[in-house]
């Protein structure tokens, strides 16, 4: 068990009730940091399986109106389906099947061996709302407005320093949150005056979904090693005269690339960058630079104008050795952080929350045989996923912005690799949508099963283990599942030619039967 000295970290609350210690001296169970779509997911399913969940933004206004992430892939939708949340969330945006790559392959979606076989482009807020409504309806205790300055541990206990904020003038916006990148320039409000209050909060766990500038990240001491890849991305939603093809667009010509989306409501998307136009990321962005480049990557502007949003950042390439130190976690942008190609910081930060949330949740029921072998699987399954994604999507962009004969020349051919032979794009698209990553072996993803009982990612709903055996048959769990008899739950195949048995992990993967 490792200990941290405090160090600055932040947290937002509104002071709507006070945490009260139970008879054992907590204040919660666990205290998650960091309100965006990694922390809400993480704190609805702790709450949704009867644990005591504090989560807590430094934000005032709580969901911001900024877009900044925007596309949610199969594999997040899966996960969304397991909570009740997928069709709802589908409802708010658009579904794409195909992904077009430097303006000369597209990439088919629709092979996906999924109920969602396409990329959802919703903006990140919707995706927020619902995972908020869905935490704050299983109880957990969202404070906004409150800052974390410092943590501290021993063998039982995170106890957390917090200051919470209170407002000393009317608020006149938000500044959004953390994303996949570096922070923006964003040009819309600001927050308001503040004066602050401190306390403390004691936890059985922390855990830091509070982005690429996390407090809890600094305050356990954990480096952040990497570098900024590009520098000056520009960003803007806009309204377009004319109509693109209904796809993800990217197109370059090597000193400059452009990126267009459609939201379905009438709103798009445009990201792009200029090699020779490296500015400050507090340099406004005028719309007159996206007309630019994308009359440069694609040979029109589409017609843009109206924007509602102007956003000027970096993107960096960063990892955490660690996602753990003793009872404090890191997840999504806290913990790993990359490129926006591909689309999937948001999505790989669902991901760590999926995986860590029923880990969590076993332990602290006392359903875990060994506890700390169970939670360090999650550094152990989720750590080289992470490094696999900023491998990857550094990959895309590098590929985007290629500029010599030589990276030009592999540009061409991973184009035709991707364009001609049917086993890489089949393996990119399984990477990019997550579908086709899978832990080992032993531990891999399952598809929805149609189970007599119903699908199989409707019975995850109860965020429990699915044990899927023949007809007439009660095979016995292994001893080392994390899980009480009682939350085990058993189906049927709904074909009785089937004669395997098959354990499902509350995240939709693979359980050894051993």
């Amino acid at each position: 068990m490792s200990s941290t000295s405090p160090t600055v970290t932040t947290q937002t609350a509104q002071a709507t009730h006070a945490t009260a210690a139970d008879g054992s001296g907590f204040d919660t169970d666990v205290l998650v940091v960091g309100a965006g779509p990694t922390g809400l997911l993480l704190a609805g399913d702790l709450a949704t399986s009867g644990l005591r969940v504090t989560l807590v933004e430094r934000r005032t206004t709580g969901i911001s109106n900024m877009t900044r992430a925007f596309a949610v892939h199969a594999r997040s939708l899966e996960q969304l389906d397991a909570r009740g949340l997928a069709d709802r969330l589908i409802a708010t945006g658009s579904r794409l099947d195909r992904m077009e790559m430097f303006g000369k392959v597209s990439l088919d979606l629709s092979q996906l061996r999924s109920r969602f076989p396409f990329v959802l482009v919703t903006p990140q807020y919707e995706v927020e709302r619902a995972l908020e409504e869905r935490a704050r309806s299983a109880g957990v205790d969202i404070r906004t407005g409150t800052e974390l300055r410092g943590l501290r541990q021993d063998a039982d206990s995170v106890t957390a320093e917090l200051a919470a904020h209170i407002s000393t003038g009317s608020d006149t916006g938000s500044t959004g949150g953390t994303g996949t990148t570096a922070p923006a320039a964003e040009q819309t409000g600001t927050e308001p005056p503040t004066a602050s209050r401190t306390h403390t909060l004691r936890a059985r766990y922390l855990v830091g979904t509070d982005g690429v500038h996390s407090a809890v990240r600094r305050a356990i001491d954990m480096p952040f090693p990497g570098t900024s890849v590009l520098r000056s991305l520009a960003l803007a939603d806009v309204r377009l005269a004319d109509t693109p093809p209904q796809t993800l667009r990217l197109a370059t010509d090597g000193d400059a690339f452009a990126v267009v989306m459609p939201f379905g409501d009438g709103w798009y998307r445009v990201m792009g960058w200029d090699r020779a136009h490296q500015v400050p990321d507090s340099e406004p962005v005028e719309l007159d630079e996206l007309r630019s480049l994308a009359r440069r990557a694609f040979g029109t502007d589409y017609g843009m104008h109206d924007a509602r949003w102007l956003s000027r950042f970096h993107s960096d390439e960063r990892q955490a050795p660690s996602y753990r130190v003793g009872r404090v976690f890191l997840a999504g942008d806290a913990a790993h952080v990359h490129t926006p190609a591909g689309g999937q910081g948001m999505n790989t930060g669902l991901q760590d929350a999926a995986n860590l949330s029923w880990k969590l949740a076993a332990v602290l029921h006392g359903e875990a045989p060994d506890p700390d072998a169970l939670l360090d699987t999650y550094q152990a399954e989720r750590h080289p996923v992470g490094t696999q994604v900023l491998r990857s999507s550094g990959a895309l962009i590098r590929l985007a912005i290629a500029h010599t004969p030589l990276q030009r020349a592999t540009r061409a051919l991973t184009t035709h690799a991707l364009g001609s032979l049917r086993p890489v794009a089949t393996r990119t698209i399984g990477q990019v949508s997550g579908i086709g990553i899978g832990y080992d072996r032993d531990t891999r993803r399952v598809p929805d099963l149609k189970l007599r009982e119903g699908r199989l990612y409707e019975l995850l709903r109860d965020g429990r283990f699915v044990l899927v055996a023949p007809e007439g048959t009660t095979p016995t769990p292994p001893p080392s599942l994390p899980a009480a008899p009682g939350r085990l739950i058993r189906a049927t195949w709904s074909n009785p030619a089937r004669r395997d048995t098959l354990l499902v992990r509350p995240d939709g993967y693979t359980a050894p039967l051993h």
